[in-house]
């Protein structure tokens, strides 16, 4: 068991975003499910990828916003497609690789090589990367690597 791990707040569909989200990513399991006293889940455990999670089904006194997000890093452009499209089912895109899915929780879908173009050896391709991004809802690597280059 990791010592922290993420305890999600949901209004009664912690067990149908845990099943979303173990069959989005992949190396991901269902753990135990804790039954409230009206015999429906309160919690559910669940990972993705190596990182263990809690649903909770509080209610509705608390929601998601973009105060917290979850990042997934994506070695290729395959990679951010999939995860992009998988997670915007019933939910919302926003700017720069951001988007809410289905319950309203954000994540961020950013492409390993983000770093070496927001932050490369080249401070003018650095900024024109910058830019491109900015326009961008879900992130194009080879957009973003053309803008870096100059072309």
């Amino acid at each position: 068991m990791q010592k922290i791990s993420t305890c999600l707040w949901f209004d009664g569909q912690a067990a149908e975003a845990a099943e979303f989200y173990t069959s989005t990513f992949d190396n991901s399991s269902m753990g135990q499910t804790m039954q409230g006293p009206d015999g429906k889940a309160l919690t559910v455990e669940f990972e993705i990828e190596g990182r263990q999670f809690m649903g909770l089904n509080g209610g509705p006194v608390f929601t998601f916003n973009e105060a917290v997000s979850l990042v997934v890093n994506c070695d290729s452009q395959e990679e951010v497609d999939r995860y992009w499209d998988a997670l915007l089912v019933g939910g919302e895109e926003s700017q720069c690789g951001w988007l809410k899915d289905k319950f309203g929780l954000s994540w961020q879908i950013v492409p390993t090589a983000m770093s070496g173009l927001l932050a490369g050896p080249d401070p003018a391709g650095s900024q024109r990367a910058m830019e491109a991004m900015l326009k961008m809802r879900k992130l194009d690597i080879n957009a973003l690597q053309k803008a870096y280059d100059g072309d």
